[in-house]
């Protein structure tokens, strides 16, 4: 379990447009032989078929679509940005989230690959079956699991944000900041791939916690450069001090507004081979009261980011993870689980109810912790294993 690496790309100087702050990502020598484009669907309602029993649906307006050779000759070609609203909303089925298209081509929806890893975390519900689970979370798991989010467009600022800033020589990606809160970070091999698609960051999924902030946020401050006169004799001195603050300003930027992203560790998994690329998605460690980012990759032989899109977790969505994770270390044991959260098994069937998972408990169960909260008491030591007759699933 390691970060992101986001060698090749260096952080340029921020731009401010009330409560958004977009940074962005330069490449000083660009990826020529992977190219991105977009293909447009539209403001399309999809069920996406990820096997025979298992269909993801989704707000998809388009899909990414990356061409790659073996020489470097690579090319994206046109894109549209399809802001007409429809008088009514289609739906527009797909096959898989990412399909191969011909040798070297590949379709996936982008940043509906790390959503979907989030909702298929422990998907199955019970390995083993307690008496506590219900037979909805035997026959079912957690299906069906929905989370909810907000177009960009509904984010305060942000779509002009998009409009008026400049996109810088060699851009290649940005940092999206809510009341300088990172919402989004997204990255594209090529600084051509970017003017094309540095837009659609309106039609991509933010959080409940980047739509709040949005609201309710003043304007944030800008970090402008300071450059004393004392010492400065020369164009040289003049630019050395300059480079000086870009510099310090990239310290600054990616050791602490970005380090909730970048410095910690996330579980990746590769989703496609292409070429001597993969695509692949992650999750982070669900640490409550942290930053925590989903997100997907593509990245090279030596593992260095060549594409990049991520989705910031609310609070609620990363507890929901977190209890996931406890259960499933824990064989799905309520109360070796409720142990390591140092709480009673009493506790924690509430707290999965508050998550929004109390329907995997029986009903008596949970009608037995609920009475014991209105009683007052903690809650009671976990039964022994021993006398639960476990089975495996």
């Amino acid at each position: 379990m390691s970060g992101l690496d986001l060698t090749g790309l260096a952080t340029g100087p921020a731009q401010v447009w009330g409560g958004v702050r977009l940074v962005p990502l330069l490449r000083a020598a660009p990826i020529t032989d992977l190219r991105l484009h977009r293909r447009v669907y539209g403001d399309a309602y999809a069920p996406v078929a990820l096997d025979r029993r298992t269909t993801y649906l989704s707000y998809v307006p388009h899909g990414f679509v990356a061409d790659w050779t073996d020489d470097g000759s690579a090319a994206a070609y046109g894109t549209s940005l399809g802001e007409r609203v429809p008088e009514r909303v289609p739906v527009r089925p797909h096959h898989r989230l990412a399909r191969r298209e011909g040798s070297n081509r590949l379709r996936f929806l982008p940043l509906h690959l790390a959503l979907e890893g989030y909702l298929a975390l422990h998907f199955g519900g019970p390995t083993v079956l307690w008496a506590e689970w219900s037979q909805r979370a035997v026959r079912a798991g957690l299906s069906p699991r929905a989370e909810e989010a907000y177009r960009g467009a509904e984010v305060r600022g942000l779509a002009d944000a998009l409009r008026v800033f400049e996109i810088h020589h060699g851009q290649c990606g940005v940092l999206v900041y809510v009341a300088d809160a990172l919402a989004a970070a997204f990255a594209v091999p090529h600084p051509e791939d970017y003017r094309a698609l540095h837009a659609t960051l309106v039609h991509d999924l933010f959080g409940e916690l980047i739509h709040h902030y949005a609201l309710l946020s003043a304007p944030v401050p800008e970090f402008r450069a300071s450059i004393p006169g004392p010492g400065i004799r020369s164009l040289a001195d003049l630019r050395a001090a300059a480079d000086g603050q870009e510099r310090a300003w990239a310290e600054f930027h990616d050791g602490t507004m970005a380090a909730g992203l970048l410095a910690a560790p996330v579980r990746s998994r590769p989703v496609y081979r292409a070429g001597r690329f993969t695509l692949g998605r992650f999750l982070p460690e669900f640490r409550p009261g942290a930053e925590n980012h989903i997100g997907e990759t593509i990245t090279d032989g030596d593992g260095r980011i060549a594409y990049l899109k991520t989705f910031r977790l609310s609070e609620a969505q990363v507890r929901r993870g977190f209890l996931l994770d406890t259960l499933a270390a824990h064989d799905w044991h309520l109360g070796s689980a409720a142990a390591a959260l140092n709480a009673t098994e009493a506790q924690l069937g509430l707290r999965l109810e508050a998550a929004g998972f109390g329907a995997l408990l029986r009903q008596d169960v949970l009608d037995g912790y609920r009475k014991r909260a209105r009683a007052g008491g903690d809650g009671a030591a976990a039964q022994p294993a021993a006398s639960r007759r476990p089975s495996s699933k």
